[in-house]
């Protein structure tokens, strides 16, 4: 009796030991990023970010902060473009309705850039320059 406890104890801190290794092993969940008018930005991988509003989220909200991102946060330069990788659709990283991806390496991300004027909704491949995305913030904050 005395053998069967400790070997279910040895398997018992055995098991605990690996549980925590393995929670060791899972990254923590990143902070948001929160730009403008409190709209939060998370990263979905290392080349995909997401702008996810904290409300209904204009069209403004969502170029605004994706630069904001690409600026702050990437590092990226004023004239470096961003891209549209999945248009408004359910948020992967927090679950919320409304959220759109974007990414600073169009290729990388397996999109084909777009040439032309922007859409009303957000297409895959449309894409705006850094700056261009800051300009949105004033408008946004103006509403």
């Amino acid at each position: 009796m005395l053998k069967e406890a400790k070997g279910y104890f040895r398997m018992r801190n055995f098991m605990c030991a690996l549980g925590l290794a393995c929670l060791g092993a899972v990254p923590a969940a990143a902070e948001p990023f929160l730009a403008n008018r409190g709209v939060r930005v998370l990263p979905v991988d290392e080349i995909i970010y997401e702008v996810v509003p904290g409300r209904s989220g204009g069209t403004w909200d969502y170029w605004c902060a994706a630069a904001q991102y690409a600026r702050r946060e990437l590092g990226a330069n004023w004239t470096d473009r961003f891209y549209v990788v999945r248009g408004r659709d359910m948020s992967v990283t927090t679950g919320r309705r409304s959220s759109v991806q974007f990414t600073l390496y169009p290729k990388r991300a397996g999109i084909t850039p777009k040439i032309g004027w922007l859409s009303l909704g957000f297409r895959p491949g449309e894409s705006m320059s850094v700056q261009q995305g800051y300009g949105y913030c004033a408008q946004a904050s103006a509403l």
